[in-house]
């Protein structure tokens, strides 16, 4: 279970509960003992999907990556492979049955779909990671429990939100790809970034990250100004030192900035939710 635990890479969960709980949060409830199931399925299990089945398809380029062994990511063995694979079985079979039987069928869908695209992201037959573009826009998974967390609560989704975030995911995706570029072409692996480069994925990003700005500003306008300083920062400081090593160096405040921009949005929602500014039932 450690072993399952570290392969799931518990610094990355803010991904997941992180949107489901401000998912929550538009929906108008600060806090409802119906999320539990969700929060729970969305943290281990669901991260162990992401992450399991994604390292035991990548084992050839993880071996020789020196940014894999940390928090970027398990390095597995090859005797690992099926423990993962039943590991993920195990802990996501039960909780989709269990959303089947209780919860709206439109909820059901998206959730089928987040699980499908991360799952196709780095698995065979589609293997999303090896085919350019296609990889970065399958990432807007990220985005999704701002869609079904709603519709499993019985309201409609902020839309202007849950697509500022699947413009800021495939932003995201690309602009982390570049430190794996040597890597990923040396195996043959032709991402986004592998193909565009350091400056033409930093102009993909920057694109995307401009888009899910004005996105947000249509709902908040701090959330907005965050995202652009963060984004633009990170940008730019890549811009400068176009090379893998900086890439490396940036990553961990790549992997801050959904902390740091969540907690914007966060802090406002709950005072929001508690001084009566929205609806709360």
């Amino acid at each position: 279970m450690r072993r399952l635990i570290e392969v799931s890479r518990p610094v990355l969960w803010v991904n997941t509960i992180g949107t489901t709980v401000i998912g929550m949060w538009l929906a108008g409830e600060l806090w409802t003992w119906s999320i539990v199931p969700i929060l729970l399925w969305v943290s281990f299990p669901f991260n162990l999907l992401i992450y399991g089945i994604n390292d035991i398809y990548d084992q050839d380029t993880d071996s020789d990556n020196d940014r894999k062994g940390g928090y970027g990511g398990a390095k597995i063995k090859p005797h690992e492979t099926k423990m993962i694979g039943w590991g993920v079985i195990a802990t996501n079979v039960p909780f989709f049955a269990y959303f089947a039987l209780t919860l709206p069928p439109a909820a059901v869908a998206w959730m089928a779909a987040y699980a499908l695209f991360f799952w196709q992201y780095s698995a065979t037959p589609l293997r999303l990671k090896g085919r350019p573009i296609l990889d970065s826009v399958s990432n807007a998974d990220y985005a999704f429990p701002l869609v079904f967390v709603p519709l499993a609560l019985g309201v409609s989704p902020v839309w202007a939100a849950a697509l500022g975030l699947m413009a800021w995911s495939l932003a995201k995706h690309v602009y982390d790809a570049i430190q794996d570029i040597d890597e990923d072409a040396a195996a043959g692996i032709i991402t986004t970034a592998v193909k565009f480069g350091i400056k033409g994925s930093l102009l993909w990003s920057g694109g995307w990250w401009i888009v899910a700005t004005v996105l947000f500003a249509l709902v908040n306008i701090p959330v907005a100004v965050a995202n652009a300083a963060l984004a633009g920062w990170l940008v730019l400081a890549q811009w400068r030192r176009p090379d893998i090593a900086t890439a490396r160096k940036l990553y961990r405040y790549s992997v801050a900035f959904p902390y740091v921009a969540g907690g914007v949005a966060g802090v406002q929602l709950v005072t929001g939710l508690v001084l009566g500014v929205y609806p709360n039932s």
